[in-house]
């Protein structure tokens, strides 16, 4: 299945070249690969009283009643009309119209398969498949499932549309034997759920016989894309916990100790002991913890941190917060150095924008070991910082860190430190178990217990001075508010130009020196970012306008009310980050989604969703099956979720099917050195090297 794609029959070098520079098809495996993303139904001869407006394609047998050309110029268009016992249908042609007319007969019968269009009421069928009915080709039912097979238009223009890729498939079929595609499941997997072999899964999910064997080709191949992808990273996750190395914390020491029961300043939830318990028991098996912890926004994920790197300090080890901005990576300090006030413990935090000579002191004392807890951002990964003896490593809004950078900070320990990445997406269970199904798991589902529940509400931008009006009555109580302007990718010149007149206008709502407005956007340097931000934090500014930089890192527990600008232009899952903005004090919070009144469908599922509920987790579970999983933020860099056929959306089932097996082959055969399991260690070792797999995550 190697073989250079040109050696196949109908190929050649030319069309070999097309093929991997359009399709990326360099092999026969590759073409093997490259699946139908439908097949026609060529199994049933319908009537044209069948075609309704939900009709998709549709087959016929008629005869050409009349033809003739209509239109002028662009518009210009062949149109015949195919009539059977039950009604009568347009077929209209806008290209290839004098080889049509040469090819069509008035009177005479034909077959025709398109895809049915209505044009002012009336079904009509563009540009279809068309063949001649004589007797000695009567009209029949083809007796197969034709597949259609994606392509582009260079290769087209070269011959290789969809019916051409699927003459090279056929030949490949008549080249490839049973061998050549051997099982890679073994029978203890396949038999209890009914799974067809592997080659009769291959053969039918390109040219299936039926309905019935395209369906059982297409969860054998969807079961085993998942079973590969959970049992690879499975088997990863079982020999971290068998050979890993890890620096181990044997005490609950003086520190933590002192903390916990003089400094900690809230009860702590039953979730956030939960999440402590686990890393206890991970930081003292002398193994590496390599631990995700997932919490909503507000569920305290900070009080957690901070009691594994105290945790970490009893026992002699230093540890690293490293955080993707400056403002977030302040915010951390600010927040730990206050909880730390009056203990001894040494915390310093380390940014791009940290003076010379402060950077020359902290280098010294990192590598001498007095500092114990250092916070910043990608400053920590430079050359110049080398520690004493780091233990922990925490990430927080770990998906903002590529793969290298995380095994850059490892490598400034002798032994691994232990892993704790945070993130305040919340990641659908699905979705979780997909792309970190090799990391230990830990969720935070439960908020702080004087949390109040913040009201979210969708207003249209033509209710925008009852809005202004409801901010200022809240603003006369003492509270602040936040007025947030959507980034437009494209464009940065067009965001400024939005937020300058959106700053303008919130101005004319609230002139100075009654009211007073701070601004934070991308544009601005640091030093002024940070006042701006500072001012507000101070309330010595009552409004914040800004763009999404504050979606994290500020913890402003005054401030009330979250009015998003152009809210449909947000994903449900920014929506609910920015949300997480507000809700921080005793005070009941407010959430407005201010939207244009022309919302299309999808917009208005996700302002509903974000005013039916606070969970970041229904969210999250709603977003996915908006958007799918390639486009939400949080998950994994490597390639794990680009399936060719599975999706975890609408095939979890099988994923939950695949998820079972393969843990229970990872737990008790992490070798695969079982004699039922060597087909599959085989096929593993085949695949290496093909799919960035790192036990750094």
């Amino acid at each position: 299945m190697a073989n250079p794609i040109e050696y196949l029959k109908g190929v050649g070098p030319q069309r070999a070249e097309m093929l991997q520079k359009e399709l990326s098809i360099y092999t026969f495996k590759d073409l093997l690969e490259h699946f139908p993303y439908r097949h026609i139904d060529k199994t049933k001869i319908n009537q044209v009283r069948d075609i309704n407006p939900a009709t998709d394609f549709i087959q016929l047998a008629g005869r050409i009643t009349s033809m003739g050309i209509m239109g002028e110029k662009r518009s210009k268009r062949l149109v015949a009309e195919l009539r059977d016992r039950s009604g009568t249908v347009e077929l209209t042609w806008f290209q290839g119209i004098p080889w049509i007319q040469k090819m069509l007969v008035v009177g005479q019968a034909y077959q025709v398969y398109g895809k049915v269009n209505f044009f002012q009421g009336t079904p009509q069928l563009t540009h279809p498949e068309i063949e001649s009915l004589t007797e000695e080709n009567p009209a029949a039912a083809r007796n197969f499932l034709e597949p259609v097979y994606s392509t582009t238009e260079k290769l087209k223009a070269r011959g290789l549309g969809a019916r051409q890729i699927a003459n090279l498939t056929k030949a490949l079929f008549l080249q490839v034997k049973e061998k050549d595609l051997p099982e890679n499941l073994p029978e203890y997997v396949t038999k209890p759920l009914q799974l067809v072999p592997r080659f009769q899964a291959l053969t039918h999910i390109h040219f299936p016989p039926s309905v019935e064997a395209w369906e059982q080709a297409m969860n054998r191949l969807k079961f085993e894309e998942f079973f590969i992808a959970q049992l690879r990273m499975h088997l990863v996750k079982a020999k971290r916990h068998r050979y890993s190395q890890g620096v181990v914390f044997r005490q609950v020491g003086e520190i933590f100790n002192t903390f916990y029961e003089k400094h900690l300043p809230f009860e702590l939830t039953g979730a956030q002991k939960r999440v402590i318990k686990e890393i206890r028991k991970d930081t003292g098996s002398g193994r590496q913890m390599n631990r995700l912890l997932q919490g909503d926004v507000g569920s305290g994920k900070t009080i957690v941190a901070l009691l594994v790197m105290l945790l970490a300090a009893d026992n002699g080890y230093q540890s690293c917060l490293m955080a993707p901005t400056e403002i977030l990576a302040r915010q951390h300090f600010a927040g730990l150095q206050q909880l730390l006030d009056g203990l001894p413990v040494n915390i310093r935090i380390l940014t791009g924008t940290t003076k010379a000579a402060e950077r020359r002191d902290i280098f010294k004392k990192l590598a001498s070991g007095e500092i114990q807890i250092i916070v910043g951002t990608h400053a920590l990964l430079e050359d110049p910082v080398v520690f004493n003896n780091l233990g922990l490593s925490i990430v927080d809004e770990q998906h903002r860190f590529g793969v290298a950078q995380r095994a850059k900070l490892w490598a400034k320990a002798t032994i691994p430190p232990h892993n704790l990445v945070m993130t305040a997406t919340p990641i659908p269970r699905t979705l979780a178990m997909t792309a970190y199904g090799d990391l230990d798991y830990s969720v935070m589902d439960e908020l702080p217990p004087n949390r109040k529940p913040i009201l979210t509400v969708h207003r249209y931008d033509t209710a925008r001075s009852q809005v202004m009006g409801f901010i200022k009555a809240e603003i006369e109580l003492g509270r602040q508010c936040y007025i947030v302007f959507p980034l437009i990718e494209e464009s940065e010149k067009l965001d400024y130009e939005n937020l300058m007149k959106g700053y303008e206008n919130v101005q004319a709502y609230f002139p100075e020196p009654k009211y007073w407005i701070s601004m934070v956007h991308g544009r601005q340097p640091t030093d002024v970012k940070n006042t701006n931000m500072q001012r507000f934090v101070a309330n010595d500014t009552q409004i914040m306008v800004a763009t999404t930089v504050i979606e994290v890192g500020v913890n402003v527990p005054n401030a009330s009310v979250m009015v998003i600008e152009n809210a449909e232009k947000f994903g449900l899952s920014q929506l609910h980050q920015l949300r997480g903005r507000v809700g921080r004090g005793a005070e009941k919070s407010f959430c407005i989604l201010l939207t244009s009144t022309k919302l299309n469908n999808d917009a208005k599922e996700r302002i509903k969703t974000m005013c039916e509920t606070t969970d970041g987790f229904k969210v999250a579970e709603k977003d996915l099956a908006l958007r799918g999983p390639g486009d939400i933020e949080g998950t994994r860099q490597s390639g794990m979720l680009n399936f060719k056929l599975a999706s975890i959306v609408e095939d979890r089932e099988w994923l939950e099917a695949a998820r079972a097996v393969a843990e229970k082959i990872a737990d008790n055969d992490p070798e695969l050195e079982a004699p039922e399991n060597a087909i599959l260690k085989e096929y593993l070792q085949s695949l290496r090297g093909k799919t960035a797999w790192s036990k750094i995550s």
